[in-house]
């Protein structure tokens, strides 16, 4: 674990420090930039709770992509999911009005009912057809993306708007602030630490993990792999339609065009750079989170582009995966030579 943890701050640091090196040749102070990129995503309390609300769809969709890579099936689908998630929480919000007790939990039910059908459809190809997730879970994000876009151009199109979106959901299924946090938080917590739990400390996550790290092992061993693939993939769908229902929920409170942003792609760029790590995962979720949201403060500060942003995330990326291994080889040998020399010095 020590060493993990170092692999992960070596590579976030030798990140920054191509950045630094990156920001001399244009002419930009590094120190200047990065102080206030860390200042409006870290600086006060306002700035804290912006960066912790704009984590929630990172960390939901890279937590998504983690568990489907740590237990076999390879679900890119999680921009799909995400945007079908928030379709149907939508449509709850739309032609329900309950009482907000009853209603948000409906709608997180709804976004998690929309995330995993969709999923559910990838999983229908591959046992009905042997279709690979891979490419049925990819060709199945523009189907989701077209067909919302259509959706909230035509059926569902707010007629006063200038651009393709809804009218507003009902206000009792919108999610309220805690002070000057968003309670979606407390969602997020509650679904990662289910998913911590069930892939942890439950026997259907070690089944899971199993075969993830050897199919044919599982297979022998008793698992079944088969069942245990659809149960996976309508998780990690569920949890990308959480990821789509939150951010209406939370944000426009209507599903505007454009909605998905980049978190489910983000999402799976950070799953990648976690190694399916579930710890690991979040810490990377709300690292990129105050990067994105202290971008546009960087820019206003000292003029260093906000798609700069975009050239550190691909360097951390790139650094952290490529150095994975050599860097956790050095670590462990360096680590066993100093504990070796600690036990020497320390017999009598």
């Amino acid at each position: 674990m020590p060493s993990k943890i170092l692999t992960a701050f070596s590579g976030v640091l030798i990140a920054l420090l191509i950045g630094a090196v990156l920001l001399l040749t244009q002419g930009y102070n590094p120190l200047t930039t990065y102080a206030a990129l860390f200042e409006f995503s870290l600086g006060d309390l306002d700035s804290i709770a912006t960066t912790l609300k704009n984590s929630i769809p990172l960390i939901l969709t890279s937590l998504s992509a983690s568990v489907a890579f740590a237990s076999g099936p390879v679900n890119l689908g999680q921009p799909g999911q995400l945007v079908m998630g928030a379709l149907f929480a939508t449509l709850g919000g739309l032609y329900l009005d309950l009482p907000a007790p009853l209603m948000i939990p409906l709608l997180l039910a709804l976004a998690l009912l929309g995330g995993a059908l969709w999923a559910g459809v990838a999983a229908f190809l591959r046992r009905a057809f042997h279709m690979s997730e891979f490419i049925s879970t990819l060709m199945l994000n523009f189907i989701a993306d077209l067909f919302t876009v259509w959706v909230i151009s035509g059926p569902l199109l707010d007629p006063e708007a200038n651009s393709p979106m809804t009218t507003r959901i009902a206000p009792s299924g919108e999610l309220p602030e805690i002070g000057l946090f968003s309670s979606g938080l407390i969602v997020l917590a509650l679904a990662f630490a289910a998913i911590w739990f069930v892939f942890s400390r439950w026997t259907a996550g070690y089944e899971w993990r199993i075969t993830g790290q050897n199919s044919l092992f599982a297979r022998l061993g008793g698992v079944k792999t088969e069942e245990n693939y659809v149960t996976v993939m309508l998780v990690t769908g569920a949890l990308a339609g959480l990821a789509g229902g939150l951010v209406v929920m939370a944000g426009p409170h209507r599903f505007i065009r454009g909605l998905g942003a980049n978190y489910a792609w983000d999402g799976i760029m950070i799953a990648v750079v976690a190694n399916n790590g579930l710890i690991a995962t979040a810490l990377y979720g709300l690292f990129f989170a105050a990067m994105q949201t202290g971008a546009l403060g960087m820019e206003l500060i000292t003029a260093v582009p906000s798609e700069f942003i975009l050239v550190i995330q691909a360097i951390v990326v790139l650094v952290v995966v490529a150095s994975r291994g050599r860097l956790s080889q050095w670590l462990e040998i360096h680590l066993t030579k100093r504990k070796a020399q600690n036990q020497i010095l320390s017999e009598p």
